[in-house]
């Protein structure tokens, strides 16, 4: 089979799945991954005779795409901020808005790092990682802290940031019910907040794959975490602290007034103009 046929194949195998552009954009990434050709150099080797061994390759990979596996956990990695991340079932897969906080987050932290010699940051809900990993990169000097539930995202967390030789401390803890030893600088966090009444208009290949744990609220609250982070926030965050949440956009007010007791706290809007964040200066 040549790679013109392959390809033909790949996008007919998941016509009930994905559009032709959809199917064409993810058997350039898998034959990149798989036969070390960019796209360039897969146009100009259409007629490229496979192994079977490759072939077989796609083929489970059409397998598991046909499940309604997210193609990037069958990757099992992606890029995030310029940086190579791996993923798998234990995290979620990063989204766009995640990289919105972040611009958001090393901007104002630049203006903080000036006034502060010893920065002290805590993440809260790991993931992958992508969160501490970004910030210690753009910030080398602070002492980044991050917390998650889940051990299995941590050693993910942990293989990312060996990968990118980046020190972080990593707490495995339910946040919810761990007292913090220490003040920070900066609470920063994308928690849990979709609410239990949500569930159904969360996508099937969301729900299947990816880490309930950490896309749903623990209880019928969905702000659980919010009212937690601003308690913390009291008694942790020093003055003039920052804080960064990436939040429900349905619950943008309501989540905005846990914050008035800060000397400033606003509601930002994401690229696609929804409620998304709230970035608050204690």
């Amino acid at each position: 089979m040549t790679l013109s046929q392959l390809k033909k194949h790949f996008s007919d195998s998941l016509l009930e799945i994905y559009t032709d552009s959809e199917s064409v954009f993810i058997f350039h990434i898998f034959a990149e991954h798989i036969l070390d050709l960019n796209n360039f150099q897969q146009k100009q080797s259409a007629d490229l005779e496979l192994s079977d061994e490759n072939i077989n390759k796609f083929q489970q990979i059409i397998s598991e795409l046909k499940t309604g596996k997210p193609y990037l956990q069958i990757l099992g990695e992606t890029e995030f901020y310029g940086m190579k991340i791996f993923v798998d079932e234990n995290v979620l897969i990063p989204r766009p808005e995640t990289e919105e906080l972040l611009e958001i987050a090393i901007q104002k932290i630049s203006n903080l790092k000036s006034q502060i010699s010893n920065l002290k940051i805590i993440d809260i809900g790991t993931g992958s990682g992508i969160i501490p990993l970004v910030l210690k990169k753009h910030f080398p000097e602070a002492e980044v802290t991050s917390v998650d539930f889940s051990k299995k995202a941590l050693k993910t967390a942990k293989k990312n940031a060996d990968f990118h030789q980046l020190e972080i401390n990593f707490i495995h803890a339910d946040y919810l019910s761990l007292e913090l030893n220490k003040n920070f600088d900066v609470i920063i966090s994308n928690p849990p907040y979709i609410g239990i009444d949500e569930e159904n208009e969360i996508a099937d290949s969301v729900k299947e794959f990816e880490p309930k744990m950490a896309l749903f609220s623990p209880t019928s609250d969905a702000l659980i975490f919010y009212r937690r982070i601003i308690e913390d926030s009291k008694k942790h965050l020093n003055e003039k602290g920052l804080l960064f949440l990436e939040i429900n956009q349905k619950l943008g007010l309501e989540t905005l007034e846990l914050y008035n007791d800060f000397s400033k706290a606003e509601l930002i809007k994401d690229l696609s103009g929804n409620d998304r964040f709230i970035f608050g200066i204690k």
